[in-house]
């Protein structure tokens, strides 16, 4: 009886076109979208997951943990592999992982926090929090949509940087010309968020547009969103989010890493197994740095439904797309991703990849269903399994990969 749901939804995962529209048995309307699910309800999902998950994650090598919920309700989760390859430490419910972007809905969905509370606006300069910040014209909200053109402090932190340089054509207009060179200064011990900052006003590194000229992914903007907070709250970021979001949510298995955790840093791997070493960016948080479990990305997914963090305007703030200048159906929000297919609802959602560690988060907002995949080996299909979430909505999920979570439209 299950056959041929769970076979078409298979192809579906695998970006086919069914012959005939799936019929869900327990498809849902939109009254009843946050009832309690039904034994059977559960486990129709669960035998629909289980093959998927087979094919495109175990078959693949997968070490990490899975769950998908709808309305809020568990109805596949299971934890494989290893923690920490020397100790043989295994994966379990209470494992936590480097979440790399997702990490920027949390930012985002602070500032926005902040805004309610009228301590901030989207429209505020950047340069009224953080003095000294070389590049005018950029706005809060630039930040937050990936639109304000700064340059990537992980390549210009690194190693390289784009220098601008005026020079006259044969008309004699002048123009700027870039260039790639030797960073001035090459970083030495772990950096802080602060340490971008004063970098980038010492040396000034080339901006990669003009701001709210074209959506360019930057974890530059994330970094100077925590610092922000900092400002504003006058606390440091990772404690500002344990009291203010991580305790009253219930996530008490999550936290931000910061210098103060370098004794305790989980390793990540390669798909060989080799363990990435403690490297010099990775103390900077906002844009990443958040680790936690499934089951606390949940908790954190649950409180964005129900409206226990923000309104619902501002939500449908963040899930606004914000570049529009080349067609296709996807876009971004403010610190969320957005699959934006014609007469469908908007689905927000974040992949991350720092190291070895590779991340979906995936909110189809209209069917109350999430899609958590977190993993600590690489492995590149983490990110095609979130198509898993054709289970949900009895549409295939076509859209080309978003892989880092950084992506574009």
């Amino acid at each position: 009886m299950m056959m041929i749901p769970i076979l078409t939804l298979l192809i579906m995962a695998c970006g086919s076109t069914p012959t005939q529209p799936v019929k869900d048995t327990f498809a849902v309307t939109p009254s009843d979208t946050h009832s309690a699910l039904s034994p059977a309800v559960k486990q129709y999902y669960a035998n629909a997951i289980e093959p998927l998950y087979q094919s495109m994650l175990v078959r693949t090598g997968f070490n990490g943990s899975i769950l998908l919920a709808k309305n809020g309700e568990i109805v596949f989760e299971d934890y494989r592999g290893m923690i920490n390859f020397k100790t043989k430490e295994p994966i379990t419910s209470s494992s936590v992982f480097h979440v790399a972007s997702v990490s920027k809905t949390f930012t985002a969905m602070v500032v926005l926090k902040l805004m309610e509370e009228g301590k901030l606006s989207l429209d505020d300069a950047v340069e009224k929090y953080l003095p000294g910040f070389p590049y005018p014209g950029i706005h809060i909200r630039e930040l937050l949509n990936h639109r304000s053109g700064l340059p990537k402090y992980d390549h210009f932190m690194s190693g390289t940087m784009s220098v601008a340089t005026k020079v006259r054509t044969r008309r004699g207009k002048l123009v700027t010309r870039y260039r790639t060179v030797k960073s001035p200064v090459q970083l030495t011990g772990l950096a802080t968020n602060e340490d971008v900052l004063q970098y980038m006003i010492r040396y000034l590194p080339a901006p990669e547009a003009s701001p709210n000229r074209r959506y360019n992914y930057c974890n530059t903007n994330f970094a100077m969103l925590a610092l922000i907070v900092e400002k504003i709250t006058h606390t440091p970021f990772p404690e500002y989010m344990e009291e203010k979001v991580f305790k009253p949510l219930g996530m008490n298995h999550t936290y931000i890493f910061s210098i103060r955790d370098t004794a305790d840093y989980i390793p990540s791997y390669t798909p060989s197994r080799r363990p990435y070493e403690l490297e010099k960016l990775d103390c900077v948080y906002g844009d990443k740095n958040v680790y936690t479990n499934v089951r606390d990305l949940l908790l954190w997914d649950k409180a964005l439904y129900d409206g226990k963090f923000l309104s619902q305007h501002s939500l449908d703030l963040a899930y606004t797309p914000y570049s529009n200048e080349k067609r296709g159906v996807k876009n971004y929000g403010l610190g969320w991703h957005l699959l934006v297919n014609p007469n469908e609802p908007v689905v927000p959602y974040h992949n991350g990849w720092w190291h070895g560690n590779n991340a979906v988060f995936k909110r189809l907002v209209a069917d109350t269903a999430t899609v958590i995949i977190l993993g600590n080996k690489f492995n590149s299909n983490i990110w095609r399994a979130g198509k898993m979430s054709s289970v949900f909505t009895g549409r295939p999920d076509t859209t080309l990969l978003d892989d880092s979570g950084g992506g574009g439209q």
